[in-house]
């Protein structure tokens, strides 16, 4: 059988949707989506989009063998909460399931690329360089960056990062993210908070070297995300881990005064306290290095914060779209 299906775990999540349109608009619908659909509404993602077949998440290590018409594997499924303190599950989600899933893609042959994450990087005293051997330098601040970390080690001491594009995402943001409750991004929470109450909250700084809202963050488009992530599937001799953020870290207050921009309003911004669990975990600065991603030839332009936020929100936050409603007739 000829190998042309492409599996795309996390599928209906944020990220995982964005992909399965993009791919989409390239005209490509032979897709196995593999997800959780629980009682979260991001089963709404999948509405406007074209696949082959959907799985749960549950079923797909089981009927592996299945599949042997499978070309490209995005494993993109995981717990993504950053306060989720299960270590046990972390572990078996995040760990266990993309070690068998990644051996499974490499015995076929099938290219596999899995979500990394740049909170692998912790507090970035280690610096956040993509070309990093000695990854167990690298101290995350919380269980779900470390169950990342994990498979990261895991895949450098089986030589499998010779062979796999690990994606070290950074502050993603965009349509199709409304189901992620407190892991929906600034811009996403900020919508709401100002359609209610006309300010935004921001987290005041505990660093003497930042003031409010001056903490920095690489924030990264989600169709800009996309465009990285297939483009480096596509790369057959791209390999390893990448950075995958704009390369330009922003304020908290260049952001929010992105978004009020993109509402037609002035800047209302008040400053507060910080929760005590995670004044010791909370990451001030990060921005990713991303000339590994640029010397595979990746030259699209990385869309201006200012106009990311104006789309999202504009084309998609205030009329309640989802990526693929712009097509419908």
């Amino acid at each position: 059988m000829d190998k042309n299906k492409i599996l795309v775990t996390g599928g209906a999540g944020f990220i995982g949707s964005a992909l399965i349109w993009a791919l989409n608009q390239q005209g490509l619908e032979n897709i196995l989506v593999v997800d959780f659909l629980d009682e979260a509404e991001k089963w709404k993602n999948l509405v406007p989009l074209r696949y082959a077949d959907y799985w749960e998440a549950d079923r797909l290590l089981a009927h592996l063998d299945e599949l042997n018409d499978v070309a490209t594997v995005y494993h993109l499924g995981a717990c993504s909460a950053t306060t989720e303190r299960n270590c046990r599950y972390l572990v078996n989600n995040n760990y266990d399931y993309t070690k068998t899933l990644a051996e499974w893609a490499l015995t076929r042959e099938a290219r596999f690329v899995y979500a990394s994450s740049a909170a692998t990087y912790g507090d970035g005293a280690q610096g956040m360089d993509d070309t990093l051997q000695n990854l167990h330098s690298l101290r995350p601040l919380n269980m779900y960056g470390y169950s990342k970390h994990m498979f990261d080690l895991y895949a450098q001491r089986r030589g499998y990062l010779d062979k796999i594009v690990g994606l070290k995402y950074f502050n993603v943001f965009g349509p199709n993210e409304n189901h992620k409750g407190d892991m929906r991004s600034l811009v996403n929470k900020a919508f709401d908070q100002i359609q209610a109450t006309g300010k935004l909250n921001l987290f005041k700084s505990y660093h003497p070297d930042y003031q409010d809202g001056e903490q920095q963050r690489d924030f990264l488009y989600v169709k800009d995300a996309i465009e990285m992530t297939i483009h480096l599937a596509n790369s057959r001799t791209a390999h390893g881990l990448f950075n995958l953020g704009s390369g330009k870290a922003h304020t908290w207050n260049e952001l929010a005064t992105a978004i009020f921009a993109a509402l037609g309003l002035p800047p209302r911004i008040e400053y507060i306290d910080m929760p005590e669990e995670l004044k010791d975990k909370y990451q001030y600065f990060t921005q990713a290095n991303i000339e590994k991603l640029q010397s595979t030839h990746y030259k699209r332009p990385i869309t201006v914060l200012a106009n990311a936020v104006a789309d999202y929100i504009q084309n998609y936050l205030l009329p309640g779209k989802y990526l693929g409603d712009e097509t419908a007739a």
